[in-house]
C-alpha cells in the first residue's frame, strides 16, 4: 500500500483544485461518497478504492488538459476529495497498526 501513497504524493495538480480537495476532505464520509463515485455494491478496501479513484481522476485530468466539453470541474473536485479522504484514512490505519 505504500506504493499507492507514494504515487499520490507524486500527483501534481493545480493548487486551487488540491486546496478545494483538502478542504472538502474534512467532511469526507466513505459510506456516503464512495458509492456515488464508484457505484453501489460492496465497498472496496482502501487500496482498491484509491486505485479506482486515481484511474477516474487521471481520465478527468486528461479531459481538463484537452479542454474536453465533457469535463466536469465538480466531478473532478469530488474525486479528488475522495482520494484525499481515502489516503488520510489509509495513513491513519497504518499508524494505528504500527503503534
Amino acid at each position: 500500500m505504500q506504493d499507492i501513497l507514494s504515487m499520490l504524493n507524486a500527483l501534481r495538480r493545480p493548487r486551487l483544485l488540491m486546496r478545494a480537495a483538502r478542504i472538502g476532505a474534512e467532511d469526507y464520509r466513505r459510506n456516503a461518497h464512495l458509492p456515488r463515485l464508484l457505484g453501489y455494491g460492496q465497498m472496496p478496501r482502501h487500496g482498491a478504492a484509491l486505485m479506482r479513484l486515481v484511474d477516474i481522476e487521471a481520465e478527468l485530468n486528461a479531459q481538463r488538459l484537452n479542454d474536453d466539453s465533457a469535463y466536469s470541474l465538480l466531478r473532478h473536485i469530488d474525486v479528488l476529495i475522495a482520494i484525499v479522504g481515502e489516503a488520510r484514512i489509509m495513513r491513519a490505519s497504518q499508524v494505528a497498526k504500527a503503534a
